[in-house]
């Protein structure tokens, strides 16, 4: 009898090793990638649509865990910097980030290229040369196409205005750049200034106020992204200038393309931010796989006028 007890014994504990052993080859087989995507805000339609993207992306993927994380505003650069440095210490599998400004962040890019994280780089491209990919749109075709659109709504003669996001911001430079490449071929349109207004509405509806004060005889204005083509838009109305000045945006998010609709805005490019957060996954999972990944993924742009406007709200 107590040579059967011990039989028993053993067998049971056998078995509990098998039961052990394979909780382990499930756990294994579960481990998850974590990707982190770190924008410049999510304050915005915009960032919300490029997280809303990406976490489609993700759901394909049962063995990728992701997380979209940003400061409170895009100038808060600092902030952006410490939510990078903090995922390097936690050992992301790859890293995607929308830098806040070229200078203060490429160190803490630098950091993470050392720990051996991708980085990919989204929206606003960046010079440093550890990037593994850029993702996003081209931003100077895309600030080319909303001069080329106010050099033939004013016939080629008239006095412009940019107001533009953050100083140094490389997406906001390209756009600025590529509407200067624009109205360079017409000699008759004058650029009389170039505003901060750092993405914000608020900040972009004084700052056209008082564009309004000291250019009174203004015809224009290209806001370098949807929430300043807004607040400028509401500065022109409670002047009562709508239809006087014409206003183009950057982005086209629903509101932007509502007012581009009702004749409130003139224009918005457009770009596809909920593309840009797929793509941003799927070249970070094929990185994390040792696959290649090219240098760089177009996003698409276009214009959004009144004729088309419809087919964008959809």
């Amino acid at each position: 009898m107590r040579n059967k007890l011990s039989v028993m014994c053993i067998l049971m504990f056998a078995a509990m090793l098998v039961l052990s052993a394979g909780g382990c080859n499930r756990s294994d087989a579960t481990l998850k990638h974590r990707i982190v995507i770190v924008t410049k805000a999510l304050d915005s339609e915009f960032w919300q649509t490029l997280k809303s993207g990406a976490e489609e992306a993700a759901r394909q993927h049962p063995d990728i865990e992701l997380s979209v994380l940003a400061p409170e505003r895009e100038i808060n650069i600092d902030q952006q910097v410490s939510i990078i440095e903090d995922q390097i210490l936690k050992k992301v599998s790859a890293l995607v980030v929308v830098p806040g400004g070229i200078a203060e962040v490429t160190p803490v890019l630098d950091k993470a290229k050392a720990a051996g994280i991708p980085v990919l780089i989204v929206d606003n491209d960046t010079p440093w040369p550890g990037k593994l990919c850029y993702i996003g749109t081209d931003n100077r075709v895309g600030g080319k196409l909303a001069g080329d659109y106010l050099v033939k709504i004013l016939g080629g003669h008239g006095k412009v205005a940019i107001i533009r996001g953050v100083l140094g911001v490389v997406s906001h430079d390209d756009r600025v750049a590529g509407f200067q490449d624009a109205i360079s071929q017409a000699p008759g349109i004058q650029l009389v200034t170039i505003q901060p207004a750092n993405s914000e509405r608020a900040v972009a509806l004084t700052v056209m106020e008082n564009l309004l004060t000291s250019h009174p005889d203004l015809n224009a204005v290209f806001a370098t992204n949807d929430q300043m083509a807004l607040g400028a838009m509401e500065g022109v109305a409670a002047q009562h200038l709508g239809g006087k000045i014409f206003v183009v945006g950057f982005d086209a998010g629903k509101e932007a393309v509502r007012a581009v609709k009702s004749g409130t805005v003139s224009a918005v490019v457009a770009q596809y931010p909920a593309n840009m957060g797929r793509q941003a996954v799927e070249a970070a999972i094929k990185a994390i796989q040792g696959q290649p990944v090219p240098k760089v993924i177009d996003t698409g742009t276009a214009l959004v006028t009144k004729e088309n406007a419809d087919e964008f709200l959809k």
